[in-house]
């Protein structure tokens, strides 16, 4: 990385500060640094290297303008509460606004609804998901002739018709809810249309796959009381964050399809129970659910994860040798990247965990989760931001798949779970 981060990049993310937590816990090598070159070249295990100049062809444009994307993952709403920017205008940081949705042909990104798993068991974390959906009325009301909210599958097909972006809202912790039935039928009336049981703490609700306190073993009995609930009221069931207990229970216990609205395989980053292993995957296709592959580096590859932990160690080291007010920490992050360059995964490792849910369960399971705003300085060369979609889907034309199955992985599979979701419920 040349010259100064920005101001995003030296904000610790919400995904970072979870995945930080989880490789200082975890039992991956201590001492494990991954250097990346200083190029846009990816090195490969024999020495050798391989070009990650990604673009896209005029086909792969037109597909990606003319298809219905769907993101079941991105983190405006806390990256304006943190620093307040308009969207609906070009903007000089983070990784969504306006203009570069239209030009990648993102047209129905999922807003994150985010509330700090510090939060749980707090009037607070009520308040702020509430005002963070208010933040997305605002876009609205800002630009209506640019954005809509989307409550429903057939609110995302007709904004696409008239050239309009859908908001739907997904919350990302069920800490909000409180234990109260009253609550979760509320925040349905606003709009949220599915909802991570957990974030990166165990809660009221479910334990999480990044603390290693389990005191559920899975669900807690008001979480197995709410699966069936949000099946009734046709919210979609989450099970991105949660640990593999309670997603085995999550699928044991709903009557319809789930999702993992921002998840990838364990199959390429061992030992990161964030991400879901084969036999997971497996299950979610059994139950007809779709899991959203997450863009984040740490999610994509092992060496992301392994840098991570070399950061918190020399971060630890640091503290020790000097104390918690030593200045370096201040910059520490961006100055250690200076020495240890971040191993960046690429759009061709992403392309390779969607391949394995194809290859595994079939192409009617998985869809897009890139966490956008939400994983800092962390994404894959090739798909830095959201104008970056056609180069997805040229990946996947180079890939072999057909124009059908390309839609499905961009939109159909995850609008197939939510029409599942709605019918259910209004059959209630």
């Amino acid at each position: 990385m040349k010259g100064r981060l920005s101001t995003k990049h030296l904000l610790k993310s919400k995904c970072t500060l979870a995945v930080t937590a989880f490789f200082t816990a975890s039992v991956m090598s201590a001492g494990a640094f991954a250097f990346a070159p200083s190029s846009q070249d990816q090195a490969q295990e024999d020495g050798s290297t391989v070009s990650t100049s990604y673009s896209a062809s005029e086909k792969a444009v037109n597909i990606a303008k003319n298809t219905i994307i769907v993101d079941g993952h991105i983190d405006v709403p806390y990256r304006v509460k943190n620093q307040w920017v308009d969207v609906t205008k070009a903007t000089d940081d983070g990784d969504f606004d306006y203009p570069r949705a239209v030009k990648g042909g993102l047209n129905a990104p999922f807003m994150s609804i985010y509330v700090p798993a510090s939060l749980d068991n707090s009037p607070e974390s009520t308040q702020l998901a509430h005002l963070l959906i208010d933040s997305v009325e605002a876009i609205v009301a800002r630009a209506p002739d640019k954005f809509a909210i989307a409550k429903s599958p057939s609110d995302v097909k007709a904004h696409f018709e008239k050239g309009i972006i859908s908001l739907p809202m997904g919350m990302e912790n069920g800490s909000p809810i409180q234990g109260n039935l009253d609550n979760l039928k509320h925040f349905h009336e606003r709009g949220i249309r599915y909802i991570t049981l957990a974030h990166s703490q165990s809660n009221h609700i479910s334990d999480s796959s990044y603390d290693l306190r389990r005191q559920w073993k899975g669900l807690s009995p008001f979480g197995k009381q709410l699966v069936g609930e949000m099946n009734n009221i046709g919210i979609m069931l989450d099970i991105s964050h949660v640990s593999d207990d309670a997603f085995y229970q999550v699928v044991e216990l709903t009557k319809v399809p789930v999702i993992a609205s921002h998840s990838s395989l364990r199959r390429f980053t061992p030992g990161f129970e964030r991400n879901m292993n084969d036999e997971m995957i497996k299950k979610l296709g059994d139950n007809g659910g779709v899991i959203m592959i997450n863009f984040g580096s740490s999610f994509v590859s092992k060496e992301a994860g392994q840098w991570r932990t070399g950061l918190t160690n020399a971060r630890n080291a640091l503290i020790k040798a000097e104390g918690e007010d030593s200045p370096k920490l201040e910059d520490f992050e961006a100055q250690y990247r200076k020495e240890v360059p971040y191993p960046y995964s690429t759009l061709d490792e992403v392309l390779d965990h969607i391949d394995h849910v194809v290859e595994l369960i079939g192409v009617e399971h998985v869809g897009i989760g890139s966490d956008y705003d939400g994983v800092g300085d962390s994404l894959p060369i090739g798909l830095k931001d959201v104008a970056s979609f056609p180069n997805l889907v040229q990946g996947l034309l180079d890939r072999n798949y057909s124009r059908d199955d390309i839609e499905k992985i961009l939109s159909g599979n995850l609008l197939r779970v939510w029409q599942e979701v709605e019918d259910y419920a209004q059959a209630q």
